[in-house]
């Protein structure tokens, strides 16, 4: 066979791939537009279930929220659309990545794999509900008190919290719990990979511990309850990250075990 054969039977597959992988991110992508649509029509009422954190730390559900630019109110509503979607639409996305993805691996890697496409969400919708439920209305509640009531001599320092300046708080606190909530995805693909260890997770642990303090003083707002509130879980994240590259190392111990039991069982059968 010359080069040329070669190169054009090489080619071939290639091509394939490449069409397969143009279908895989036009559906994802007609996914996100679709439930993009979805979400702008409904997104005064997303914003308004957004608030409730907000409501919860007030202490009132009478809240005054505004908008100083005139098309801010439009481009949070954009926002809150592109963000719906994508979460939303990540299930759809995730199953065109395995499906792409799936016909090049072993069926125990396939196996493998898939846990973590669905651990993923979840992960991410737990530290989600952490902000929605606990870390948002404390912050709140600790930016309202800030305020300050005026009086002789004594300026009124009130808050008016923005649409957009809100909206981009809380979704910057979403995005942020939900990536650490993916450490223990993170770090158990490493150990399958052999990259890192439990050992070594165990010995570094204190350098863990003033880098999740950096990370959650860049990724959160300037006050102590978002900070100690993402430092807290990423470090008991961390540590069940250790048990699940240890059960991994553990898995790979037994199957090395049980390939040279076998290898050692031909032998034995091919000299009697």
């Amino acid at each position: 066979m010359s080069e040329k054969e070669e190169l054009e039977d090489t080619s071939a597959p290639l091509v394939e791939h490449l069409i397969e992988l143009r279908q895989r991110l036009l559906r994802s992508v007609i996914a996100i537009a679709v439930f993009f649509v979805v979400c702008f029509y409904f997104a005064d009422e997303i914003f308004n279930i957004l608030v409730i954190p907000y409501q919860k730390g007030a202490g009132t559900t009478d809240v005054r929220l505004i908008y100083t630019a005139l098309q801010e109110k439009f481009f949070v509503e954009i926002k809150i659309a592109f963000f719906g979607a994508m979460f939303i639409a990540f299930p759809v996305i995730a199953t065109q990545l395995y499906r792409f993805i799936a016909p090049g691996l072993y069926k125990n890697e396939r196996g493998a794999f898939l846990p973590f496409l669905i651990a993923t969400p979840v992960l991410f919708l737990m530290g989600a509900c952490l902000v929605y439920f606990l870390i948002m209305p404390l912050a709140t509640q600790f930016f309202l008190s800030q305020q300050q009531v005026g009086g002789d001599g004594i300026a009124q320092i009130e808050n008016l919290q923005a649409v957009g300046s809100y909206l981009s708080l809380i979704m910057t606190l979403i995005f942020a719990f939900g990536l650490v909530f993916q450490l223990p995805v993170a770090i158990t693909l490493l150990a399958q990979a052999g990259l890192v260890s439990s050992d070594t997770l165990r010995s570094k642990r204190k350098y863990a511990v003033v880098l999740t303090f950096i990370a959650a003083a860049v990724l959160t707002p300037p006050d102590p309850v978002s900070q100690i509130g993402l430092a807290v879980p990423t470090l008991l994240l961390y540590e069940l990250s250790i048990q699940s590259a240890r059960l991994v190392e553990k898995r790979r111990a037994q199957r090395e075990a049980e390939r040279e039991a076998a290898e050692s069982g031909k032998d034995q059968v091919a000299t009697s």
